[in-house]
C-alpha cells in the first residue's frame, strides 16, 4: 500500500547550534522509498548519517548564526505488511535467540522492565502462546491507561505510566516495551508516520519479537496497524527522538501528514481470539 508523507518543522536559533532529525523513511525489505525531497529555507548544507546500532536514517546540519529555518520532508512510501498466524508459535529459550535482539531484552532508560518483573507475571505469566501473550497485554494497558495529551513529559518512564495509569502513544508504548521484557519478550520502540491519526502527529507504538519475526502493537488503537509508515526502531524514545537539539535552538511549530496514495485500503487491528499477528520489516 502506498502513502504520501509530509513533515514541516520550524526552529528558531538565537546563537549558533546543531541539529539532528530523524524523520526520513526507513529503507528496509517491505518499505520502498519511491520518492522523498528534504529541504531546508534558507539553504543549509545537511548530512545524511545511518545510526551505529540500527537503520535509522539521521540528518545533520549546523545553524551557524541567529536564524529561523524551516524544515520539509515529504515522501512516497510504498510498504507491505505481513499478516501471519501465530496460533501455533513456541516461545523462544533466550539461549537460541539471535543476538541481535539481546539488547531489547534488557532494561532501559524508560522501560524498567526488572522494576515490573512482579507485576508482569501476575498478570500475564500464566499464558503460554506469546502472541496472545503481547495481545492481552496491549489491550490491558488500553483498557488500563488513560491516553491524556500533555499530562506527562520526557522525563515519564513505564513505572512512570503504570503508577499514574495516563499517558499519551510514546508512554503505552515504553510500557508495553517494558512489559514484554518482564516476560522475556524482546521488544522494541517504533516510531513512524500514521495515517489517520488525529490530530496528525508522528505516533508511537512496539514490536515484540515472537518466532522470528518483529510484530507490531499499539495500545492506543488511534490508528490501523498497516497504515504506519516506519521511520525509526530503538530500546525507547531516547534512540529515536524526531529532533536532538544542541545549542540555543527553539522549536516553534510542525505539520504532520499521512494520507493514501493507492485506493482499496482495508484498516487492520488485532481482535481477541485471533491469533494473527502484523510484521513490519
Amino acid at each position: 500500500m502506498k502513502f504520501d508523507v509530509f513533515t514541516e518543522m520550524e526552529y528558531t536559533a538565537r546563537s549558533p547550534g546543531t541539529i539532528i532529525l530523524n524523520i526520513h523513511a526507513l529503507r528496509t525489505q517491505h518499505q520502498t522509498v519511491i520518492s522523498e525531497v528534504f529541504t531546508i529555507e534558507p539553504y543549509i548544507k545537511v548530512e545524511e548519517l545511518v545510526s551505529a546500532q540500527s537503520e535509522n536514517r539521521l540528518i545533520r546540519f549546523e545553524i551557524e548564526d541567529s536564524s529561523t529555518i524551516k524544515v520539509t520532508y515529504k515522501a512516497t512510501i510504498d510498504n507491505f505488511c505481513e499478516i501471519k498466524d501465530f496460533s501455533r508459535i513456541e516461545e523462544i529459550p533466550v539461549a537460541r535467540m539471535e543476538p541481535t535482539v539481546l539488547p531489547y531484552l534488557y532494561p532501559s532508560r524508560y522501560c524498567q522492565s526488572d522494576k515490573l518483573y512482579r507485576l508482569a507475571n501476575n498478570l500475564f505469566g500464566h499464558i503460554i502462546n506469546p502472541f496472545e501473550k503481547v495481545v492481552t497485554l496491549t489491550n490491558w494497558i488500553h483498557k488500563n491507561v488513560q491516553y491524556l495529551s500533555g499530562f506527562t513529559n520526557s522525563q515519564t518512564s513505564a513505572f512512570d505510566t503504570v503508577t499514574e495509569q495516563a499517558g499519551v502513544c510514546r508512554d503505552f508504548a515504553h510500557l508495553g516495551i517494558a512489559l514484554c521484557r518482564a516476560l522475556t519478550i524482546p521488544a522494541r520502540y517504533f516510531t513512524g508516520y500514521a495515517y489517520n491519526l488525529v490530530p496528525a502527529d508522528f505516533h508511537a507504538c512496539f514490536e515484540a519479537y515472537i518466532g522470528s519475526d518483529w510484530v507490531l502493537f499499539d495500545a492506543t488503537r488511534l490508528v490501523p496497524l498497516n497504515g504506519l509508515i516506519k521511520i525509526a526502531s530503538g530500546r525507547d524514545a531516547a534512540d529515536t527522538a524526531i529532533a536532538n537539539i544542541f545549542g540555543n535552538v527553539m522549536f516553534t511549530s510542525m505539520l504532520v501528514s499521512c494520507t493514501l496514495a493507492d485506493d482499496g485500503f482495508e484498516p487492520f487491528y488485532y481482535e481477541q481470539p485471533q491469533l494473527k499477528g502484523l510484521s513490519y520489516l
